[in-house]
C-alpha cells in the first residue's frame, strides 16, 4: 500500500508548478517542476529528476537492513492488518528477555487484548473473518478468493444480515458465495463439512446473501466438476477428456437443467470408464461426488438415451 493512499497530503504533488528561481540553461525558457522531473516548457530539456518513491521498501538483503513499513493492508482482518502484536519471550533480535520484562509484556498484552474491540460488532467481525480465513485455508483457496469472501462477510454485517443467524453460517456462506462468483467447483457439502455447520443453515445463509447483496454467481455446470472428481478418482487423461465431452454435450442439449452437478459429473466419469473398459463402481463415483448410487444410475441412463 502506497504511503499516499494512507495519509492525506495537503497539496497535489502531480501538479506542475513554475520555478522562477532558475531558467533553462539552453534557451532561458520557462521551467516547470512536478513530482517526477524538472523540464523546460520551451525546448523540453530535462534539467533535473527528483522521482519520489511513495511505495514501501519490502526487500531486506541482510539482518541489519530494516524495512520502512510493516505488512500491507488486507481485507482479511477486522482492522485491515493495522493491529499491534506484542511478543512473548524474545526481543526484536531474538534474544531472551528477563523475567521482569516478560511479566510486564504479559500485563501489556492483557490490557491490549481487553481494549482491542471497540464494540460487539467489531468483535463479531473479527470472529467471522477468522472463520473465513480458516475455511479458505482448509479448502485450499487462493488469497484473492479469501479476500473476496472476507469482503462479502463485511457487506453482510453492514447490511445487518447477521441478525438471527450464526456467524459461522454466514462465514461459510461467504466462502461458498466467493467460490460461486469465481467459478470454482465447490459444493455446499464441502463448505458446511469444514465449517461444522448444518448444510441447511449454510444454504439458507447463502440464499439470503444472494438475494440481499445480488451476487454475480453463475449456475454451476457438471463440466466444472469433472476435473476435480477425476483427480479424486485418479482417472487418466483420456477418461477425463471423454467425461468432459459427455458433460458438455449434455449441457448443450439441455438435459442438465435442475440436476445435481457433481452427481451428473460422476455419471459422466462412470460412463467414460465403462467405455474404456476400466472398472469403476457406482459406489466409488457416488462417494467422491457426495451423491447416491441411484443418482449416478439415473444420470447414466440419461446419458445413454440423450448423448451419443
Amino acid at each position: 500500500m502506497a504511503t499516499r493512499d494512507i495519509y492525506e497530503t495537503g497539496f497535489d504533488e502531480d501538479v506542475r508548478t513554475e520555478s522562477s528561481a532558475n531558467q533553462c540553461p539552453e534557451c532561458d525558457g520557462r521551467v516547470t517542476t512536478n513530482a517526477v522531473e524538472t523540464v523546460c516548457e520551451d525546448c523540453g530539456l530535462v534539467i533535473d529528476e527528483q522521482r519520489i518513491d511513495h511505495g514501501p521498501e519490502w526487500r531486506a538483503y541482510d539482518d541489519e537492513e530494516c524495512e520502512r513499513t510493516g505488512a500491507p493492508l488486507t481485507a482479511a482482518r477486522h482492522d485491515r492488518g493495522l493491529s499491534t502484536e506484542i511478543g512473548r519471550g524474545t526481543d526484536a533480535k531474538g534474544n531472551e528477555i528477563s523475567g521482569q520484562k516478560r511479566r510486564r509484556l504479559a500485563r501489556m498484552r492483557r490490557e491490549q487484548t481487553r481494549g482491542r474491540w471497540r464494540s460487539k460488532a467489531e468483535r463479531n467481525l473479527a470472529h467471522g473473518l477468522g472463520e473465513v480465513r480458516r475455511l479458505a485455508s482448509a479448502l485450499d483457496l487462493s488469497d484473492s478468493v479469501r479476500d473476496q469472501a472476507c469482503q462479502l462477510f463485511r457487506s453482510a454485517q453492514n447490511e445487518d444480515l447477521l441478525r438471527g443467524r450464526s456467524i459461522e453460517a454466514i462465514a461459510a456462506a461467504s466462502v461458498y458465495g466467493a467460490c460461486r462468483c469465481n467459478g470454482l467447483s465447490r459444493l455446499v457439502d464441502d463448505v458446511s463439512e469444514m465449517a461444522h455447520v448444518a448444510e441447511s443453515r449454510v444454504t439458507n445463509a447463502y440464499k439470503t446473501l444472494n438475494e440481499e447483496l445480488g451476487l454475480p454467481a453463475e449456475p454451476v455446470s457438471p463440466s466444472m466438476f469433472v476435473p476435480r472428481l477425476a483427480s479424486d478418482l485418479e482417472c487418466p487423461d483420456e477418461i477425463r477428456q471423454r467425461a468432459r465431452a459427455l458433460a458438455e454435450q449434455a449441457e448443450k442439449r439441455g438435459v442438465t437443467t435442475g440436476v445435481h452437478p457433481a452427481g451428473f459429473a460422476a455419471a459422466c466419469l462412470y460412463k467414460a470408464c465403462r467405455e474404456e473398459g476400466r472398472w469403476l463402481t457406482q459406489s466409488e463415483a457416488a462417494d467422491v461426488a457426495n451423491a447416491s448410487k441411484a443418482t449416478v444410475r439415473a444420470h447414466r441412463d440419461t446419458l445413454e438415451e440423450q448423448v451419443a
